[in-house]
């Protein structure tokens, strides 16, 4: 049940002739009212004596108790309270109830004998609009501050009352919406989306990761918009504007959008914030050889999704609300730097985490420096491949961050932010939709290579499982997946690493029993565990490294720091 204030208006009558008119939009069908603030108004839709101007004069009479100058030059207020798609038809009964609780929680008709005058129209089966005139029956104004927000609220508890979906309840930190001019414009211009809701993508693609001002800028630029900076006397940036350059208004100029309208985290100042550092955040410089390319950027994402995973476990909110904060950027860079294949599931992913990533707990920034450093570098190291390493890493780095995503709805729900919850659900549901696209060529040639190895070293491995696993091994061995695991300990064998050991680590990292398909968890783990290539390739010869050293030290899990290696 969502309620939606509009702008206020000066003419009663015009915004009747809409109400009860064939409708702009979508075709209003039977209008008519169904209460009004006496029971006892002039329905002009089913009494035709009754005129539209008649039912304003009714409504506005209150008016005529302030002298002309007292009168509010804009007096007509306007709210529409619309049904979730799916929920039963209510009756014209319960909109009137429906349309008595948020006029007396808005404080329009408060209950005290005194209220405005209102009227309740519906014209279609999912919806009513109420109308009401400023001006109380006394003569004074009402207290409808903050009508919107008791609006919701009271919606929310319609919903439990009659059995309707349920609408996560909003704090205040949510982008605002496209208003109903740009998306009739949108329309009628034959676009999906309003330029409102493509700019706020761009700039939050173009921030993923950036390090500086003149960076999140030159990505503006290269992403095609248009882009003013409001200049203090200084010299200094103080804000920002941008449009899309065919989003034009009346006049044929440019319609541009600051960043606070954008979404509240866009606004230059905040995002200044992203690229502040602390003491506990580690030095930009990397202290190894740093390998480029978007599959080792993409091992890089995974080993920093691991440590921001282990702070939303166990880290203050602040710095908790920062590592959810650097999550969306990562998904960002990733959906920007994806194969085509994965593309359209991890941009869905991005936008739906957006909402997520906000909320009135405060980032403290400067301890998500590992992870805005790893989408920096997807960005920086560009598109990856659908295949090989690039699409292995690919299908690595999303079991990585589902787990990440999943943690964050969790906090999420224990905070109580509904909609922040809600989100970061729906872009987990995009990951795991993802995965097997990604996923789907490097698990299929592990598959063969663990289906054609030796059944005495089949068995070993299989006992490895019971070993370190006892409560999930029977569930490990029968999924489809168990050959590829296998392939993956065969080769973690070869390179020295005790099988039994590195699956007990690699279960301990994080709990497997709410896990849909356990064995490819853990592929990606001991793979990544044991510094193995994340594609499948035929297996060195004995003793031999499986990468070169840079590559090695690239690829290690920094979590996995401590873990003791055994050689053979």
């Amino acid at each position: 049940m969502i309620p939606r204030i509009h702008k206020q208006g000066p003419n009663t009558v015009r915004l009747l002739a809409y109400l009860y008119g064939p409708g702009r939009r979508e075709e209003h069908t039977d209008p008519h009212l169904v209460a009004s603030f006496d029971g006892l108004a002039p329905d002009p839709g089913r009494d035709p004596s009754t005129t539209l101007a008649d039912l304003a004069q009714l409504l506005d009479e209150p008016l005529h108790l302030l002298g002309e100058d007292a009168r509010p030059t804009s007096h007509v207020w306007h709210t529409s309270v619309r049904a979730a798609p799916g929920d039963r038809t209510l009756t014209d009964t319960e909109w009137a109830d429906i349309a008595r609780r948020v006029i007396a929680a808005t404080g329009i008709d408060p209950g005290d004998g005194a209220g405005c005058r209102w009227a309740a129209v519906r014209h279609a089966d999912d919806h009513i609009h109420l109308i009401a005139t400023l001006v109380r029956e006394d003569g004074r104004r009402p207290d409808h501050h903050r009508s919107a927000k008791r609006a919701q609220t009271e919606c929310r508890q319609i919903e439990v009352d009659y059995d309707l979906h349920r609408v996560a309840a909003g704090d205040g930190t949510a982008a605002k919406r496209p208003t109903s001019a740009e998306r009739h414009k949108a329309d009628r211009l034959g676009r999906q989306r309003t330029p409102r809701e493509e700019l706020r993508e761009a700039v939050r693609r173009s921030a993923a990761g950036a390090a500086s001002k003149e960076e999140f800028f030159d990505r503006l630029a290269s992403a095609g918009l248009l882009v003013r900076r409001r200049i203090a006397p200084s010299g200094d940036t103080l804000g920002y504007t941008v449009a899309l350059p065919d989003d034009r208004n009346g006049k044929g100029e440019p319609v541009f959008y600051s960043g606070s309208k954008l979404a509240p985290d866009l606004s230059l100042p905040r995002i200044r914030e992203r690229w502040s550092t602390s003491a506990e955040a580690p030095s930009p410089e990397p202290s190894q050889p740093w390998v480029t390319g978007p599959a080792s950027a993409r091992r890089r994402t995974t080993t920093a999704a691991w440590q921001a995973l282990l702070v939303i476990d166990h880290g203050d909110d602040g710095v908790i609300a920062a590592q959810i904060a650097a999550a969306g950027e990562a998904l960002d860079a990733l959906a920007k730097t994806s194969a085509a294949h994965t593309r359209h599931e991890l941009q869905a992913a991005a936008a739906a985490f957006e909402r997520a990533s906000r909320s009135h707990v405060r980032a403290a920034r400067g301890h998500d420096h590992a992870l805005r450093r790893a989408a920096r570098d997807l960005v920086h190291n560009g598109p990856a491949l659908g295949r090989g390493e690039d699409g292995a890493t690919t299908a690595m780095v999303i079991d990585m961050l589902f787990f990440l995503i999943t943690a964050a709805a969790h906090w999420h729900a224990r905070k109580q932010h509904d909609q922040q919850a809600e989100a970061a659900h729906q872009a987990a549901a995009h990951l795991r939709a993802a995965y097997p696209a990604a996923a789907g060529h490097s698990m299929a040639v592990l598959h063969q290579q663990g289906s054609r190895l030796a059944p005495a070293r089949q068995r070993h491995h299989a006992t490895a499982v019971r070993q370190a696993l006892p409560e999930l091994a029977d569930r490990i061995l029968a999924e489809p997946g168990w050959p590829a695991l296998a392939a993956t300990l065969d080769e973690a064998r070869t390179a020295g690493h005790n099988s039994t050991d590195l699956l007990a680590q690699a279960a301990a990292r994080r709990e497997m029993d709410t896990v849909e398909r356990i064995s490819d968890v853990l592929v990606w783990r001991l793979r990544r565990m044991a510094a193995l290539p994340a594609g499948p390739r035929s297996r060195p010869a004995r003793g031999t490294a499986a990468v070169s050293s840079p590559e090695r030290a690239a690829y290690i899990d920094t979590g996995s720091a401590n873990t003791p290696r055994r050689r053979r």
